[in-house]
């Protein structure tokens, strides 16, 4: 609260690609600056003279992560707001029109009205996850080049790899177990995770893998969310030629951790288990039935998140 005033003083950012438009309420600034560190910095130097109660931005990928880091440094207040919730909104008062300085606007008013939770995720939290989960999948992949290598060398040599693969497992559980701790400790990650790994197939792994690698999952819909895992079927067409879709792109590490629990998730949950078996009763390929499946789970784990509600499955 600004105390001069008395006020709440909610601040809207509508993030684009070069640009945020922002919007301060209810004194009636508008103003824009580059998404980019300069900009950054002078939208952070003027809202904070302010003294806001609270900064919402609406999330659209890893467009607005600078910024958020920016004002986690700053110690400004920010809630990282759900397009659906705001469109929602937008729906609720009526507001049809769209324009970049009344969607600013619009959020900077979703803010007041709704007084959304603050979010607690700190800079230097959100680095050390993403150290973590990236160092994991690095040791993974040198443990499996010694695996491979283990299966062709000779026997006299084998003694020269047991001691390194040893080695990489007890590296592996350790940074597992602080991936553990840095979600137990804090609040934002808390929550995400119980979400995420209500469903069956889904551990501590796939989760914290999720969490740090898809921050906007829950807030995209589901054809960018299979885009972003690299799941969405994609076509080869040119002139007269059809080939087969393929998928490509999205991010590696978190598709090979989702590959992983789809093969728990196909042995112990209901709905994997009987869609994977279908699409191969049809004719599928087997990896092309797992992909499927893995398309399917993240679907929903985008409309969990987005909608926070815990996993059901389907009653027969």
């Amino acid at each position: 609260m600004n105390t001069k005033t008395k006020q709440n003083i909610n601040v809207g950012v509508d993030t684009g690609k070069y640009q945020l438009d922002i919007y301060i309420r209810p004194l009636d600034i508008y103003f824009t600056v580059n998404n980019d560190e300069t900009g950054i910095k002078k939208a952070v130097s003027i809202i904070k003279k302010h003294k806001p109660t609270r900064i919402i931005i609406e999330a659209t990928g890893r467009l607005e992560m600078p910024f958020i880091m920016a004002c986690a440094k700053a110690n400004l207040p920010f809630v990282i707001a759900n397009p659906v919730h705001i469109k929602r909104f937008a729906g609720a008062i009526g507001q049809r029109a769209k324009t970049d300085k009344l969607d600013a606007q619009l959020i900077a008013h979703y803010g007041e009205a709704i007084k959304p939770r603050l979010s607690q995720l700190k800079p230097d939290t959100m680095q050390v996850m993403s150290d973590l989960v990236a160092r994991r999948n690095q040791l993974l992949v040198m443990q499996t080049m010694e695996k491979n290598r283990l299966q062709i060398l000779p026997k006299n040599l084998a003694m020269t790899i047991k001691p390194i693969l040893t080695a990489f497992k007890n590296q592996i559980d350790k940074i597992e177990k602080k991936i553990v701790e840095v979600i137990e400790s804090c609040p934002d990650y808390q929550a995400k995770n119980m979400i995420l790994q209500s469903m069956t197939g889904i551990g501590k792994i796939a989760a914290a893998s999720i969490i740090s690698n898809l921050p906007e999952l829950g807030y995209i819909n589901s054809k960018q969310a299979a885009a972003l895992v690299g799941v969405a079927p994609m076509n080869r067409e040119s002139g007269r030629y059809k080939g087969q879709r393929k998928i490509q792109g999205g991010r590696a590490q978190v598709r090979t951790v989702l590959y992983m629990a789809m093969m728990s998730a196909m042995q112990s949950n209901p709905v994997f288990k009987a869609t994977y078996q279908r699409l191969l009763a049809v004719g599928k390929p087997k990896r092309v039935a797992i992909i499927a499946c893995i398309r399917k789970m993240i679907v929903i784990l985008n409309s969990m998140l987005r909608d926070g509600v815990m996993w059901e499955a389907p009653k027969v």
